[in-house]
């Protein structure tokens, strides 16, 4: 993936909300840890979801969620 390629996917990451279950329309990166953490332990979904939800883990994991939150501020 390239630089423009890794920007455009942090781009739309910071402004997709959760298709279904439980958290449905709330923002990926606003999503509980402990939901996100459940997710990893169970196997995230296929497809662009799963990416983006494994993506969310590994941000909240580092503490990092305040970029995504930044990006959709502007």
């Amino acid at each position: 993936m390239d630089i423009q390629s890794q920007k455009d996917f942090l781009v739309k990451l910071s402004t997709t909300k959760m298709p279904f279950g439980k958290y449905k329309d709330r923002y990926l990166i606003d999503l509980p840890e402990h939901y996100i953490v459940w997710y990893r332990n169970k196997g995230f979904p296929k497809g662009l979801i799963g990416k983006q939800l494994q993506t969310v883990y590994e941000l909240k994991v580092n503490g990092l969620e305040y970029l995504v939150r930044n990006i959709r501020r502007l």
